[in-house]
């Protein structure tokens, strides 16, 4: 029979742990945003794909109404700062009075009666100058309810990003969701700068993965390419959202995306390296018999060796005994006709 062969060499094997399903790209920062209140849409500075700042409105409902509160707000501030000074001036000058009137009781000029009273007035306008601070502090906590009311009326953006969606044009009206239904959001917003993979891991190879080991990314969007990554987080909770599927999520930070850019929302695989070693003999994982034998071509024939392995992943396994550098060995296992001590050519490309 023809065979396909590799020979065993030295090399790096990884023992690694994969997701059970497909992960997915995620951004650090991404906000499906909606107004609290409902209204009509009257400003939309913005369009998809826009950059923004911190702090940059991206939508404004109606609110000339709230507007106009809080003018009227700010105005009746002034005014009552114009009545303390006015209250406080004349605190001023019925104390320097109730002053003057002691001094003449002293050399008794005056009777008690006259300075008593200068007092008394003295102490109530005082008190109505203090009257007129505290007003003054009410002025500003209504100033502090109009532009929170009026900010209910703004989206801003929590943080800088891309616009990714935008559900709404001008004119319309927007509602917030009902509680416990969800509806999409007036703007969605994606910060690209920061992006990390989300996948699950197999409650039974979960205990293994720890924060901060390397990884590998691969994606469908990259066939050909593998990006260095790194365990950021292991979630403390268990998912069972399947039947007799219970997995862990795991998440990796990419380090270096290069010149591929790395949309939210593709499909990822984390390798998580477990352990690494380089420089041993290895052969593809896939001419492995019952995990601990292989089929070794030897003088037109097939010879199925009993092997010891070491670490190792769905690509490599290392060999710790059995085999020596440079045997071929069959990676063609399940072809028809394959036995120990059958005649065999390798085959050629």
């Amino acid at each position: 029979i023809t065979v396909d062969v590799v020979a065993a060499e030295l090399g790096e094997v990884s023992e690694t742990v994969t997701n059970t399903r497909a992960g997915t790209v995620k951004a650090c920062q991404r906000a499906k945003l909606a107004p609290p209140a409902g209204g009509q849409i009257a400003r939309l500075p913005v369009s998809k794909g826009d950059r923004v700042e911190k702090g940059q409105v991206l939508l404004e409902l109606w609110n000339d109404d709230l507007r106009a509160d809080l003018v009227l707000a700010e105005r009746d501030k002034a005014a009552s700062l114009a009545r303390k000074e006015e209250i406080c001036v004349a605190a001023r000058v019925a104390r320097r009075e109730a002053d003057r009137v002691n001094r003449l009781l002293e050399r008794k000029l005056i009777s008690v009666e006259q300075a008593e009273r200068s007092d008394g007035a003295a102490d109530a306008q005082e008190a109505a100058c203090r009257a007129a601070a505290e007003q003054i502090k009410v002025s500003q906590a209504r100033i502090d309810g109009a532009r929170a009311r009026l900010e209910r009326t703004l989206l801003r953006a929590p943080f800088d990003g891309t616009v990714a969606e935008i559900n709404g044009e001008l004119g319309e009206f927007v509602t917030p969701s009902p509680v416990g239904i969800p509806t999409p959001p007036a703007v969605d917003i994606v910060d690209n700068s920061c992006i990390y993979i989300s996948a699950p891991i197999d409650e039974v190879d979960a205990p293994r993965v720890k924060t901060g080991m390397r990884a590998r990314v691969s994606l469908d969007a990259f066939k050909d390419r593998r990006f260095p990554a790194q365990v950021r987080r292991v979630a403390p909770y268990v998912l069972d959202l399947e039947k007799q599927a219970r997995t862990v999520e795991v998440e990796a930070e990419i380090e270096s995306a290069g010149d591929a850019a790395l949309l939210p929302g593709y499909s990822a695989d984390i390798e998580v390296i477990i352990a690494e070693r380089t420089e041993v003999l290895r052969i593809p994982t896939r001419a492995l018999v019952e995990a601990d034998k292989v089929y070794v071509l030897e003088g037109g024939r097939v010879a199925l060796r009993a092997v010891q392995t070491g670490i190792g992943n769905w690509e490599y396994t290392e060999i710790t005994d059995g085999l020596e550098t440079g045997q071929r060995v069959v990676v063609s296992i399940d072809r028809e006709g394959l036995a120990d001590g059958v005649e065999a050519d390798a085959s050629r490309d």
